[in-house]
């Protein structure tokens, strides 16, 4: 397992697998400034602070005049209130995460230096097959994230800016340009060029980037659990084989100190993931459950006005937003479940058959494997498909109250 294959007949192009595996992740994080750089040339790092830059002013630059005009505009009656409190809660919660991203580049580092080991190090078709089938599923959770997300998000802005130019027009015998998103006028006056479109592109590319950090937190999730779930099927059937078909009685220590190894490996990679994902994930987990909750409410606003286009932009984004808690939840599951089979799976071996020693070993394997690493929200709530149902109960139950109080 430790070393490159001596048969040349078997090629393992560890280079190309590794770059399927991370790819996605790559697209995501690289234009928001989050994909490491420390082994980049000089003009990349500078391209990354300068990404960086841009990121937090169209951030701050659709979030800071949508605050003002929810909070100091009295032209605005509840309801349109309400449902630009949407979108901004989207910003700040994005926000949260983006920052927390930044704080564990390092980590992100680690755990991608700690997959192209894990390429490198394959020496038979079948592990290959095993991890090539976890990083399959990794760019199918990104490439569907990234999909759903920006359709709705950008579908919402189109048909709010369409909904506002309409409404303008009918109310007021004018016509405006609108804006996606709301924008404290006082401050500037967005209704003349070219400060409309200045800000009609800054608040496009600012969607954009918060699309692009909640995308990345769930992509980078799915690919690093992914792996580590391939990771874990492979140490089973190292432990499987302990004792090979020939029933050998005396295998070699060394192959015993691989899968110690190998163990102590997947738990430090699981670990630098736990440290990158427990904040974003508890931000996922608030974030999801207002926002399901908002968006049931603007679903239901518009089935009274008879609304069918904002009906299906909500729909979408509730479809996206439901499926990444969904995903943050599933694989934190599947992770659990694989990393307490370990254990099960060293029991099940024909450890009565090894020497006193290497059995006494393996016992540790199975004490440290009854300890069942979890993927947590800030450390307090473990992510499991459990804790989904209380999400969608949380989100159902705070939509009813809502919908009581306005409606």
């Amino acid at each position: 397992m430790m070393k490159l294959p001596q048969n040349p007949q078997i090629a393992f192009n560890y280079i190309e697998n590794k770059e399927y595996s991370i790819q996605p992740i790559r697209w995501v994080l690289k234009p928001i400034s989050v994909w490491p750089v420390t082994d980049s040339s000089f003009a990349d790092k500078i391209l990354s602070v300068v990404l960086l830059i841009a990121c937090v002013f169209l951030i701050a630059g659709t979030l800071v005049p949508s605050a003002l005009a929810i909070f100091l505009d009295e032209t605005k009656d509840i309801e349109m209130k309400l449902r630009d409190f949407g979108p901004l809660s989207n910003w700040v919660l994005a926000s949260l995460k983006y920052v927390s991203l930044l704080m564990h580049v390092g980590d992100i580092y680690q755990c991608i230096k700690h997959i192209e080991s894990d390429w490198r190090n394959v020496t038979n078709l079948e592990d290959q097959e095993v991890m090539l089938k976890n990083a399959r599923v990794g760019r199918f959770i990104a490439i569907f994230s990234a999909t759903f997300l920006h359709t709705g998000v950008f579908s919402y802005g189109l048909f709010r800016g369409i909904t506002l130019s309409e409404s303008a027009a009918v109310g007021d015998n004018v016509t405006v340009r609108p804006l996606p998103f709301a924008f404290y006028n006082n401050m500037l006056n967005a209704t003349v060029s070219p400060i409309y479109e200045i800000v009609f592109a800054i608040q496009c590319l600012s969607t954009f980037v918060v699309n692009s950090v909640t995308i990345g937190t769930c992509s980078l999730t799915a690919v690093f659990v992914m792996h580590a779930c391939g990771q874990l099927k492979i140490l089973m059937t190292l432990l499987d084989n302990l004792i090979n078909e020939k029933n050998e009685k005396n295998p070699s220590q060394q192959r015993f100190a691989i899968i110690v190894e190998h163990h102590l490996k997947i738990l430090s990679f699981v670990s630098h993931v736990e440290k990158i994902t427990n904040i974003v994930c508890l931000v996922e987990i608030v974030g999801c459950t207002l926002h399901m909750c908002l968006l049931g409410y603007y679903c239901i606003l518009d089935w009274h006005q008879d609304e069918k286009e904002g009906i299906v932009a909500y729909a979408i984004i509730l479809i996206s937003v439901t499926f990444n808690i969904f995903i943050f939840c599933y694989i934190g599951e599947m992770l659990s479940e694989q990393c307490g089979q370990v254990g099960e799976t060293a029991y099940m071996t024909n450890w009565h058959l090894l020497p006193g020693n290497t059995a006494l070993d393996l016992v540790l394997i199975i004490l440290r494997s009854s300890i069942v690493v979890k993927i947590t929200a800030g450390k307090m709530i473990e992510l499991s498909l459990s804790t989904f149902g209380n999400v969608i109960k949380s989100a159902l139950a705070y939509l009813n109250i809502l919908r009581t109080l306005m409606i």
